[in-house]
């Protein structure tokens, strides 16, 4: 799975939000986005997905689950394309052992097992956002890309989650708000700031010092 862009300007709402962008991501990098808030890792994320969306896994910052819907049928929607309608309407109405088979070990690898017939509503931020990587995961294909996927965890949780995304997907975009988990998890580390990218470096050739310049006003 390969991203590209050349020398393209991205906004929001008629305001210009990332200048002269030219990105070329590579099958197996493992890129992170990191920059102040407002930055534009967000809107990088969304140019990526609504371009690539065919090939890419997807976990939004607003997760997308549906609340009133248990854990098991939030990430059993990652798959939907791959069955009939029939067979989708079946299991949202009695979901089959087959598909539960499917879904718990996901469920499982993120401390879910135990809530997957809860509703989402009724979980935690932090569960909920790991419901929706659950989904991404259920979803598969070549490459995940994210938009602030472990901020409701702690740390011992963002830990699971990064080596579950890591080990999931062969190529990984994230936007991401802690740097030192972004240094540790990823190859690649693209740093934006007064809507240009700023930096571009392997993820082993800088430390967090080397990107504290990002926060600085």
């Amino acid at each position: 799975m390969r991203f590209n862009l050349s020398d393209e300007d991205f906004g929001y709402r008629g305001d210009i939000v990332l200048r002269g962008v030219s990105m070329s991501i590579n099958d197996g990098e493992r890129v992170a986005l990191i920059g102040e808030s407002g930055a534009g890792k967000s809107t990088l994320i969304s140019v990526l997905q609504h371009r690539y969306a065919a090939d890419t896994a997807f976990v939004p910052q607003d997760l997308g689950l549906v609340g009133n819907l248990s854990v098991f049928h939030n990430i059993y929607m990652g798959a939907l394309q791959r069955h009939s309608m029939a067979h989708n309407v079946l299991n949202l109405v009695w979901p089959r052992p087959s598909e539960i088979a499917r879904v718990r070990p996901i469920a499982e690898q993120l401390g879910l097992g135990d809530k997957l017939f809860s509703k989402v509503g009724e979980l935690s931020g932090g569960q909920q956002q790991r419901t929706a990587i659950c989904r991404a995961i259920h979803q598969g294909g070549p490459a995940l890309l994210g938009d602030e996927p472990v901020s409701a965890n702690d740390q011992h949780q963002s830990r699971v989650i990064m080596d579950a995304i890591t080990t999931s997907f062969d190529t990984v975009v994230l936007a991401m708000h802690d740097v030192e988990l972004a240094l540790e998890y990823s190859t690649r580390i693209i740093g934006i700031k007064d809507q240009n990218i700023a930096i571009d470096v392997a993820a082993d050739q800088v430390t967090r010092a080397d990107l504290d310049f990002l926060y600085m006003k």
